[in-house]
């Protein structure tokens, strides 16, 4: 979708490099929420790759599988006996519930690491999907029509307006997914510091 709105989302950039938007115009806002113009956002957004995260959420869960196949193949010390027959099952077991089956151990680890890439590879998919919905209704707006078909410079009023309007609506749709993706790490902070090393 962005290879069709190109033309636009770079004329909307360039209105608004050389006229700026109208004072007090929404645009100002947004411009300050995310710090880039609409062109340079919206290719920020059209670059996300949610396939690298989802191939590394599938790796995670097969280390943590590993973990705990591990865990359980620890072999107890049967007919051995004594104080060293001992101390080997009890560093076992602490061995075991360090790789599987406690809240803290590896495997769950892994396991919490892998659902925050899936989420973050979601995350992308949508911010890339709502960003596209956009450009499309952007695309055939009368905003649009104003700034590609009548393209003289300097821009006009009507055009510093239609310009802003648009670069608005994208920024918008940018600021809206990154703030998702920011509660989304926000909400994984504990995981962050389970993260193994």
């Amino acid at each position: 979708m962005l290879a069709a709105a190109d033309p636009l989302v770079r004329r909307v950039d360039e209105v608004l490099n050389a006229s700026g938007a109208p004072d007090g115009h929404a645009l100002w806002t947004e411009l300050r929420r995310v710090r880039l113009l609409p062109g340079d956002a919206a290719r920020a957004v059209a670059a996300l790759d949610p396939a690298p995260l989802s191939g590394a959420a599938d790796a995670l869960r097969a280390d943590a599988r590993t973990c705990a196949d591990a865990a359980a193949e620890l072999p107890p010390p049967d007919t051995w006996t004594g104080e060293a027959a001992e101390a080997y099952d009890d560093l076992r077991r602490r061995t075991a519930a360090r790789l599987s089956g406690t809240d803290d151990s590896l495997d769950e680890r892994w396991e919490a690491t892998a659902d925050l890439a899936d989420a973050l590879a979601d995350w992308m998919s949508t911010a890339r999907s709502d960003l596209a919905v956009v450009l499309a209704e952007v695309m055939i707006s009368a905003e649009a029509v104003t700034l590609v078909t009548s393209e003289t410079w300097p821009a006009t009023a009507d055009q510093a307006s239609a310009a802003a309007a648009v670069g608005t609506r994208i920024l918008r749709s940018v600021a809206a997914s990154y703030a998702d993706a920011d509660d989304l790490l926000r909400g994984s902070a504990p995981l962050a510091s389970a993260i193994p090393l």
